[in-house]
């Protein structure tokens, strides 16, 4: 795949901001916005969507602004950002409404769940329990691939006690 210079320099923004965090898996964080938007191209979306998915998180976890996003993107992009932010005290039913509504914002959740859904399984067991019943409260319907996502991370549970 060849990236542009606006995709390269988007990159190498959302790496600077994500600079010394990292996954539970122990890996750099960066490396979740870059399986997001290689999941959205190999889906066939546009460099905005890929964009979207490297800035995800840009607002809710750096200390990345509204202005500098816009300056390396455009208005569509910063709008999804925006929806795909959870800000202090935000109710999960209009967060989820709001990405409804705004469709690369939707793209992109489905491709974070769906990432974030297969590196589970480093995790421990009361996490893969939480994000499982998240996942099916909320997001099932946003691609069949998540469906199969919390399957397959439902297979790496230990039975509870009293199950068989």
């Amino acid at each position: 795949m060849i990236r542009s210079e606006r995709y390269e320099a988007a990159l190498r923004y959302a790496t600077a901001m994500h600079e010394g965090q990292t996954r539970r898996g122990g890996e750099p964080y960066i490396t979740h916005p870059m399986a997001v938007a290689a999941i959205v191209a190999s889906q066939g979306y546009d460099e905005d969507t890929q964009i979207t998915a490297l800035f995800h998180d840009l607002l809710e976890d750096t200390a990345a602004t509204d202005s500098e996003i816009l300056a390396l993107s455009n208005e569509a992009v910063l709008r999804a950002v925006k929806c795909l932010t959870k800000t202090e005290g935000y109710r999960m039913e209009a967060y989820i409404a709001a990405i409804r509504e705004n469709e690369m914002a939707r793209v992109v959740k489905a491709a974070d769940r769906l990432h974030n859904l297969r590196c589970a399984v480093v995790c421990e067991e009361a996490f893969k329990r939480r994000y499982i019943r998240e996942s099916r409260e909320w997001y099932l319907d946003f691609s069949p691939e998540i469906i199969e996502a919390v399957e397959a991370l439902e297979q790496t549970l230990l039975p509870r006690t009293g199950e068989a």
